[in-house]
């Protein structure tokens, strides 16, 4: 009998990100003022922003505590300008001290590619990367 199973079910497939808020105005704020993604709805479950094409809902909760590790980020072409950007808007990049970062936040890997993080009112850490190039 033939395997029907789709070998590469969600291939094809837009990917959503997810986050969590325990302040909902806060963080619609934050991704609406300051990164400026397109709100699409506010229920009482989730924010969803279009983030430039793609969906990030951001799931209303009454208790969340932020991972300690990268949740969401982007790729950018020009991470110096994107820093500034976020600057711009009040967004200060994160300081970790456990490795090498300029006075901006920016670290550089052994391959090149250098990455920024921040964090969203909830204390999600967020990134931007400029991948190395090949």
């Amino acid at each position: 009998m033939a395997d029907s199973t789709p070998r590469q079910p969600l291939r094809s497939a837009e990917m959503v990100s997810f986050l969590a808020t325990n302040d909902a105005a806060r963080s619609r704020e934050f991704f609406e003022k300051k990164l400026g993604f397109d709100l699409v709805s506010d229920d009482s479950y989730a924010l969803v922003f279009d983030a430039h094409g793609r969906s990030l809902r951001i799931q209303k909760l009454k208790d969340h505590t932020p991972k300690t590790f990268t949740v969401l980020g982007w790729n950018v072409a020009d991470i110096e300008a994107a820093v500034s950007s976020l600057a711009a808007v009040g967004i200060p990049c994160e300081i970790f001290g456990f490795f090498e970062q300029d006075p901006r936040g920016i670290t550089t890997f052994p391959d090149g590619t250098r990455v920024a993080w921040f964090k969203d009112p909830d204390g999600n850490i967020l990134s931007v990367a400029q991948m190395a190039r090949s």
